[in-house]
């Protein structure tokens, strides 16, 4: 295994797309989506074996962190992933390779994610994910975006459709017809909470109400 992948990809023959919940309250699942026709196109060095087992030269093994942290990236943005439950992960496509039976171990791609958490391209949600045999179930932030993106993201949209002092139900903001185009169409709950946070402390946003009954007031 050398330390250059190669930039080319090759499409697998297996997919994944989102699971979307139904309504806002229901809660956002964590489960790797379901086969469809939507192909992502992963990179060549996914069908190259070595690249399934922890390399021991450390500049090596360090390129093969970053390669990881970037197909994970990639293909959560492909399909709109904002959180992984690292157990599922697993069992998928992302990590298991069925064509060529290769699959990264449950050590090795915890080890990615902190990688990727250091880098600040990942977050745990339980802190008992970052203990050997603890938490295997846990489930981590994928920051293809982080939370101040996200937030300028959503600001950006309520300018260039002058949506200033207009009341928004969170639905009406990440699930309606108007929003379809955006990144943030379909945006995990507790994400959208964060990046709302962050544009209340800036004086731009008033969320109020409860539960799946909240709304939003920009400024």
């Amino acid at each position: 295994m050398t330390s250059n992948y190669g930039p080319s990809y090759a499409a697998s023959s297996t997919t994944l797309t989102p699971s979307i919940a139904p309504s806002y309250s229901t809660p956002d699942s964590t489960s790797i989506p379901a086969p469809s026709t939507t192909t992502f196109p992963f990179p060549s060095y996914y069908n190259f074996p070595p690249f399934f087992t922890a390399q021991k030269n450390l500049t090596t093994h360090h390129a093969q962190l970053t390669k990881w942290s970037s197909l994970i990236l990639s293909f959560c943005r492909f399909y709109k992933i904002f959180k992984l439950s690292l157990s599922e992960a697993l069992e998928s496509e992302l990590f298991y390779n069925k064509t060529i039976k290769k699959r990264l171990s449950r050590e090795d791609a915890r080890e990615v994610v902190e990688f990727m958490k250091r880098e600040g391209r990942a977050e745990w949600i339980s802190e008992a994910g970052k203990g050997k045999g603890v938490g295997e179930g846990s489930v981590f932030w994928v920051w293809w975006r982080d939370v101040e993106e996200w937030a300028g993201l959503i600001a950006e949209w309520v300018d260039e459709t002058a949506q200033k002092n207009t009341v928004l139900t969170l639905y009406e903001l990440t699930e309606s017809e108007a929003t379809m185009s955006q990144d943030f169409h379909h945006m995990d709950p507790d994400l959208l909470q964060k990046a709302l946070g962050i544009l209340v402390k800036r004086g731009k946003a008033q969320v109020f109400g409860q539960e799946d009954q909240q709304g939003v007031k920009f400024f």
